[in-house]
């Protein structure tokens, strides 16, 4: 059986990065690989092993384009409501939170969440711990 352990982002200021993953998700710095060419930084925190990789290509200082092709990655709390107030009073500027019920009004949500940007500009889901989202 296979297992997810991490997801690989590439980023451009490495500092910037780790801080915000930190102040947001309280990831910290599990290993921290320095090559010719490139970082290698991962990040973790004690709720499980699956990482971010950040990748920090040494000869790029342009921000990387995004595409259509990336969606986002996910993390759930215990308390959204708690959350969105911290990363507010921290200045890591979350959008709205969401109750979706796709059932329309009157129906109980599926789920609870909002997104917020990384400094790389990538989409990160917030979600409340619940039903399917553990």
């Amino acid at each position: 059986m296979a297992k997810a352990i991490h997801m690989m982002i590439r980023v451009l200021d490495e500092q910037r990065s780790v801080d915000f993953y930190s102040r947001a998700f309280g990831l910290t710095v599990a290993q921290r690989l320095d090559f010719e060419s490139f970082t290698l930084v991962y990040l973790r925190n004690a709720e499980n092993d699956f990482e971010v990789e950040l990748t920090i290509n040494k000869d790029r200082s342009e921000p990387y384009e995004h595409g259509d092709g990336y969606g986002h990655v996910a993390f759930t709390v215990d308390d959204l409501d708690a959350e969105h107030a911290r990363f507010e009073a921290a200045g890591l500027n979350p959008r709205k939170l969401v109750d979706f019920a796709p059932g329309g009004p009157g129906t109980p949500p599926i789920a609870r969440f909002f997104f917020v940007a990384d400094p790389d500009g990538y989409q990160i889901e917030v979600l409340q711990r619940a039903g399917r989202y553990q």
